[in-house]
């Protein structure tokens, strides 16, 4: 549908051949505007029904009794189905430290929240396929799992800021959701507007470079950028990813045209993941709430741990 739909307006309506670059920039930018606009409003619609009032206040009460590993794999698995981006970051921290919860299982949170969720997982499945789309969720959830377990053995609540520890945000009554059919019907509506309209810039901007990848960068450049697929390119990978800011979905057309593009799936993986979860702007928030030392670590944990995925992907690359 959404093919056939850039077709009309790019190949007929304006005449541009498949072949040309801006033919193929546009058909791809059109196409996948409107599938990923889509997609969103209906998935997001359709999780704020199953999910009722899943608010961070909410998430961080479910994780506060558990014990310490079913903590962590809780932690984990809610991150991958909470659609909260780099900017809950410092309200979440704050939220789960006032409730008592282990800084390693916090972490593991906030590595998981902003790579995985529900509505990136079926975008992303939609572009590239289940099969990538799985590998790329089995790796995030891994990389946030040892992460809590890898960071807390450097002692990281000495280098928690000192204020974040003087907050008391005490145990005020969450209001009760609404369940009626039109209570539900209000919250998922909400959530589309607030989503979708948080989201938009980035899937209009993460498409258009796509499309200009897909149009304009030929194979050959690409090529000596990936090379081999090797540590080196993986790493360049991991680099560019960083400075860039964009939710995990706005950054799939990107990846889609990358691996149109022949350029290893390792090394796109592990700019997917720099780019959701390792981004300049991602740590500068977190700077307001942990000092250097902890976010080096956390930094640097992320970035060895993305290349590895990358490497090890790009070297079984010939059996998936």
């Amino acid at each position: 549908m959404f093919d056939l739909l850039a077709d009309l307006l790019v190949h007929r309506a304006l005449g541009l051949a498949p072949e040309e670059p801006l033919g193929a920039a546009l058909h791809f930018f059109v196409m996948d505007v409107t599938k990923i606009l889509v997609l969103l409003t209906l998935i997001i619609y359709a999780m704020g029904w199953l999910r009722g009032m899943l608010t961070p206040e909410r998430v961080r009460e479910f994780l506060r009794h558990r014990g310490n590993l079913s903590s962590r794999f809780l932690a984990v698995g809610l991150g991958a189905v909470t659609p909260f981006c780099s900017c809950s970051s410092v309200p979440l921290f704050i939220g789960f430290v006032e409730a008592g919860i282990p800084l390693g299982v916090t972490l593991s949170f906030l590595i998981a929240s902003p790579m995985i969720n529900e509505v990136a997982v079926v975008v992303l499945a939609s572009t590239i396929g289940w099969k990538l789309t799985l590998l790329y969720v089995l790796a995030g959830l891994t990389v946030a799992l040892i992460g809590g377990f890898v960071l807390e053995r450097f002692r990281p609540e000495r280098w928690v800021e000192d204020y974040v520890w003087q907050i008391r945000l005490g145990e005020a009554t969450l209001p009760e959701p609404d369940r009626s059919l039109r209570g539900r019907h209000a919250y998922a509506v909400s959530q589309v507007k607030e989503i979708v309209g948080r989201l938009w810039k980035f899937v209009l901007l993460g498409v258009g470079v796509g499309a200009l990848i897909h149009g304009y960068v030929p194979m050959d450049l690409l090529a000596r950028f990936t090379g081999d697929g090797g540590v080196l390119s993986v790493i360049g990978a991991v680099l560019i990813g960083i400075p860039l800011y964009s939710d995990a979905v706005g950054v799939i057309a990107v990846a889609e045209a990358l691996l149109g593009k022949g350029v290893p799936i390792g090394t796109v993986l592990a700019f997917m993941m720099a780019v959701a979860a390792l981004s300049l702007p991602e740590m500068i928030i977190l700077r307001k709430v942990v000092k250097w030392p902890l976010l080096g670590l956390f930094a640097g944990y992320l970035a060895l741990a993305f290349i590895l995925v990358g490497v090890l992907f790009n070297t079984m690359r010939h059996t998936l």
